[in-house]
């Protein structure tokens, strides 16, 4: 389900918003504006990963694979 919303731009931002659909990188501004909050959505949630590898002990998350190695509990392929 799509919502309409109003969105306010600086001259530039209309500018560029124009010269795309005109050069038929998009259909319309609509498009346009979906596809540049897209973009963001997708980065903002690659950097939150980044983020929370980041908190991880390197050493800490080994010994815990290594422990499960020997863990009978894991099914035979």
């Amino acid at each position: 389900m799509t919502q309409k919303i109003a969105v306010t731009l600086d001259r530039r931002s209309v500018a560029d918003l124009d010269r795309w659909v005109r050069e038929g990188k998009y259909p319309n501004r609509s498009r346009a504006l979906q596809s540049a909050l897209h973009l963001l959505a997708e980065r903002d949630r690659r950097t939150r990963l980044v983020r929370e590898l980041a908190k991880l002990n390197p050493k800490e998350e080994r010994r815990l694979a290594e422990d499960g190695l020997g863990d009978s509990s894991w099914p035979e392929s």
